[in-house]
C-alpha cells in the first residue's frame, strides 16, 4: 500500500512539472501557438521530460539504464543531460540541438539556455567539476560556462560567451574569456538583448585611442 501511495505521488509530481515545463514554452517562446505543436515538436521538453526519467531511476541507484535514456535521448534531440546533474523548475531548452549538461551541473528554477551551450568541465579532475546556475539566469546561443564556477541569479550571458569565473548577481557578462560589462544592483533585463550588449574588448580599445589621443595633444602642444 505504502509503495502504491508512494508510487502516485511520483507521478503527481511529475504531471505538475511537466504542465510548468509546457507553460514556461508558452511564456518564453512567441513561436509556440498550440499545446499539440509543444508537445510534439519541442526537443528541449522531450529532452527533458526523458532527463527528469532517467534523474530519477538514478536516484534509484540503478545502474546504466539511466545512460541509455540519456543516451538515446541525445540520439533524438541533440541534447545531452547527464542523469546525475540536478535541474530545478521551470527549464527551458530553446531550439536545443548541442546542448551539454554535465553529470555535476546544478541549475535553478526559471533558467533559459539556447542552442550549442555547454555545462562542462575543465578536465578531469573528480568531485564537483561542473558549474551551478543560480535562478532567473539567460545563457546564449553557443555559450559555454566551465567548470565548477557559480553563475549568480539574474545573470546574462551572451552568445558565444566562454565563462570560467564566478559571475555575481545581477550581471550581463560576454566574451572569451567573459567578462562582466554591466551589473545592476536590483534586477537585469527579462530577456536577453544579444544585439544591445556591449563589446568589452571594443570599449578597451576605446579608452586607449582616447589615452593617445590626450598625450599626443599634451606634447604638441
Amino acid at each position: 500500500m505504502y509503495k502504491a501511495t508512494n508510487m502516485l505521488s511520483v507521478i503527481k509530481r511529475g504531471i505538475t512539472k511537466l504542465r510548468e515545463d509546457i507553460k514556461v514554452i508558452y511564456d518564453k517562446d512567441p513561436a509556440a501557438t498550440n499545446i499539440v505543436e509543444v508537445i510534439l515538436c519541442y526537443p528541449g521538453l522531450h529532452a527533458l521530460i526523458a532527463y527528469r526519467l532517467a534523474h530519477r531511476i538514478y536516484k534509484w541507484h540503478i545502474p546504466l539504464i539511466p545512460r541509455m535514456i540519456s543516451y538515446i535521448t541525445r540520439i533524438i534531440t541533440g541534447i545531452e543531460i547527464h542523469p546525475a546533474a540536478k535541474i530545478g523548475h521551470r527549464f527551458f531548452i530553446d531550439h536545443g540541438e548541442g546542448v551539454v549538461i554535465g553529470e555535476t551541473s546544478e541549475i535553478g528554477d526559471d533558467v533559459l539556455i539556447y542552442q550549442q551551450v555547454t555545462l562542462g568541465g575543465t578536465g578531469k579532475e573528480h568531485g564537483k567539476r561542473h558549474p551551478t546556475i543560480g535562478n532567473n539566469v539567460i545563457i546564449g546561443a553557443g555559450a559555454k560556462v566551465l567548470g565548477s564556477i557559480f553563475i549568480g541569479d539574474n545573470v546574462r550571458v551572451g552568445a558565444g560567451s566562454v565563462v570560467i569565473e564566478d559571475v555575481p548577481c545581477n550581471s550581463t557578462v560576454v566574451g572569451v574569456p567573459g567578462r562582466v560589462v554591466s551589473r545592476d544592483e536590483t534586477e537585469c533585463e527579462e530577456i536577453l538583448m544579444h544585439n544591445h550588449i556591449p563589446d568589452p574588448i571594443r570599449i578597451e580599445l576605446e579608452k586607449i585611442k582616447t589615452e593617445v589621443a590626450n598625450i599626443s595633444e599634451k606634447l604638441n602642444n
